[in-house]
């Protein structure tokens, strides 16, 4: 077995690539950009079961029209005309330029995420472009930060330079301004949010104080940009860009308790102020009535792969091409890998105060039939199941929660990268939640 002596080496490519403006300029967009579309649907979801409480208003009996007998056709709505193919949508999280600007005029985007539905398999995948890209904008704008396509041309560079750069079909966007972040949670009264460890820093030229302790809390929309923005633990964009996808993660699930049903007005005049969207009503409903019974621990997420690299005083972050387009064929394309009758290999690393349970998922791993080839410690982000390997399936892992249940809420990444057990097909992080 390969211990793994120094997690650093594996580290310091990416804990180089911390970008100083993100602590400055609402680094509380990352990937959070994503969660009003789930607003949006979510609400849409609730209305539609207000509607058939007998609610009298025009859009209750609207939505309660889209969504009479999808569950009859299909649990979780799939079988509906709307969405007989993939659909990808682009989502957007964009920053201000002052409280008396246009929301979303010569604005950057600090998130840029592909979210992909499949009626087939009725999945949902995730993938992130980290904004620092280093790319051709379309048109005669040259070589740019692919953050600077909306600033320099609004959505319609951006879906063109995303579309020429990766090959792809952007069907649907929606555009998040980012302040609308924190008035979201306030709106929810909270969101109950699992902090792995303590987190104190202070910044008064930046507006940025965080006094957060390990446990489980309940955060205001302050000590969540607090939370997301935090990265003074050693684990840099790594570890803030996990605790962001968990802060989705718990996000939707508050979001599915009925008691936020009485919030949904509210929440949904937050989005007709800080989101832009060419969904229809229509369109959102179907989303809505295919998404309601998903559960996001089934979400698979990924991040373009690639590495950071400088140019004078600009901080790129240069596309793997190979691994960019491993993931885009797995996540957009759902290319599925050649059968192959090779055992998988599955690397564990722990929280210091979880070493028991790591050592229990390791026994039942080996129970299974899998050798574990790395195992380790360190300070950790939350409980992960990452894919390095692409016959680490969705199926797959599935499969596997039902037989190890300590992993059968963990999140679910595809990274070819490697970048904790690097000669294992897979690994599993356990941590405090």
């Amino acid at each position: 077995m390969n211990e793994l002596k120094n997690k650093n080496e594996q580290y310091n490519v990416f804990l180089d690539y911390e970008h100083s403006e993100n602590a400055s300029k609402g680094g509380i967009g990352k990937i959070i950009c994503g969660i009003l579309l789930t607003v949006l649907i979510v609400s849409l979801a609730a209305f539609g079961y207000i509607a058939s409480l007998g609610t009298n208003t025009e859009l209750s009996k609207e939505i309660e029209k889209h969504f009479e007998g999808l569950d009859k056709r299909d649990q979780k709505g799939f079988n509906i005309p709307l969405f007989q193919q993939r659909q990808t949508i682009l989502i957007l999280g964009v920053d201000s330029n002052g409280q008396a600007t246009d929301k979303f005029r010569g604005t950057r985007s600090d998130t840029i995420l592909l979210i992909n539905l499949d009626p087939k398999t009725k999945s949902v995948n995730v993938i992130s472009i980290p904004r620092d890209s280093k790319v051709y904008l379309a048109g005669e704008h040259g070589v740019q930060k692919i953050n600077a396509a909306h600033a320099l041309g609004g959505i319609d560079l951006t879906k063109q330079t995303i579309e020429e750069t990766l090959g792809i079909k952007i069907n649907k966007y929606v555009v998040v301004n980012n302040e609308g972040v924190k008035k979201l949670v306030d709106a929810l009264d909270g969101v109950p949010v699992y902090i792995e460890k303590n987190m104190y820093y202070n910044d008064t030229s930046g507006k940025l104080h965080i006094n957060l302790s390990k446990g489980l809390h309940v955060l205001n929309g302050n000590q969540v940009e607090g939370f997301l923005r935090f990265r003074k633990d050693g684990l840099g964009d790594i570890g803030r860009t996990s605790r962001q996808q968990w802060f989705l993660k718990s996000l939707l699930e508050r979001l599915q308790s009925p008691s936020v049903i009485p919030k949904i007005p509210e929440v949904l005049n937050l989005a007709t102020t800080y989101v832009k969207t060419d969904l229809t009503l229509y369109e959102m409903s179907h989303i809505a009535a295919m998404l309601r019974n998903v559960d996001m621990n089934d979400v698979e997420f990924a991040t373009l792969p690639g590495a950071p690299s400088k140019k004078g005083y600009i901080s790129y972050w240069i596309l793997d091409p190979e691994k960019t387009q491993e993931v885009i064929d797995r996540m957009i394309y759902r290319d599925k890998p050649d059968v192959s009758d090779k055992k998988l290999t599955a690397g564990i690393m722990y929280s210091f105060d979880k070493e028991e349970e790591a050592m229990k998922i390791k026994e039942e791993l080996k129970a299974n039939g899998y050798e574990v080839n790395c195992i380790g410690r360190a300070h950790l982000p939350h409980s992960q199941l990452i894919g390095h390997n692409a016959a680490v399936t969705s199926e797959f892992v599935s499969w596997l929660k039902k037989q190890i249940p300590e992993i059968r809420h963990s999140q679910f990444v595809y990274d070819p990268v490697r970048m904790y057990c690097v000669q294992s097909d897979f690994t599993i992080i356990v941590s405090g939640s």
